[in-house]
């Protein structure tokens, strides 16, 4: 029989799986806006708040913050350059307005990317005292990328719409939420639980708009008429 130990390493390894495929479930979503040449209302919030998401826990797996954490540095080291194209696909496509907040956002998360490094090498002199402080700001922002699909859940609720809502990113997350969440409870860890359990309840909302709201949405309606109806926020 495999020890608790050994299952865990396997539901980890499973995790990283998923986290790849969550990384790489909006596809089908930019292959659309390439043939279009158009974001039209598509939301980059996701990420961009993955982005932060996952340069947080590339330093975090850094032997001079956490030592022995090479499976974190490599599964968020190829998100982090998987949502670097799609925003850039993201920001060539959008128009000025859209750019400029994109770059303001981008521009904020370098900024408080650079201020966490040195606080953490000049405040913190032991990897463990590192961990924790790095740990702490990295399950703020894990919960950051769950819940940012926030502003995509309040647009499907006022167009009764899921045309903007990819059904792949949605699932992902909830897949993945589900499994750390059975990672963390197997050793119990509370700093990888609370992130993915709101993670996992984020994607079972999404999934749970997505039937009710998938019959009433007009697949061929014209594009522009949802955003001349409706006061959508934007990034």
């Amino acid at each position: 029989m495999l020890s608790t130990n050994a299952i865990r390493t396997i539901v980890g390894i499973i995790g990283n799986i998923i986290s790849l495929f969550l990384f790489l479930s909006p596809v089908p979503t930019f292959i659309k806006i390439f043939k279009l040449k158009s974001v039209e209302e598509f939301k980059p919030d996701p990420y961009v708040a993955t982005i932060l998401n996952c340069a947080m826990w590339v330093f975090y797996g850094l032997p001079i913050v956490h030592p022995d954490s090479l499976l974190i540095i490599t599964i968020n080291g190829v998100g982090l350059v998987i949502e670097g194209v799609f925003v850039t696909i993201f920001f060539i496509f959008s128009n000025n307005k859209k750019r400029k907040r994109i770059c303001f956002y981008l521009l904020i998360e370098i900024i408080f990317m650079a201020a966490v490094v040195l606080i953490t090498l000049l405040v913190f002199q032991t990897t463990q005292k590192r961990s924790m402080f790095v740990g702490i700001l990295a399950i703020v922002f894990n919960i950051g990328m769950y819940t940012s699909p926030l502003t995509v859940m309040r647009m499907v609720i006022k167009t009764k719409s899921v045309k903007y809502m990819p059904f792949t990113l949605s699932l992902f997350n909830f897949l993945n939420g589900v499994v750390w969440v059975i990672y963390a409870l197997l050793k119990f860890d509370i700093n990888v639980l609370i992130p993915n359990g709101l993670g996992t309840l984020s994607g079972l909302v999404q999934l749970i708009l997505y039937a009710w709201f998938y019959r009433t949405t007009k697949w061929d309606e014209d594009d522009k008429a949802p955003a001349q109806q409706v006061q959508l926020s934007e990034i």
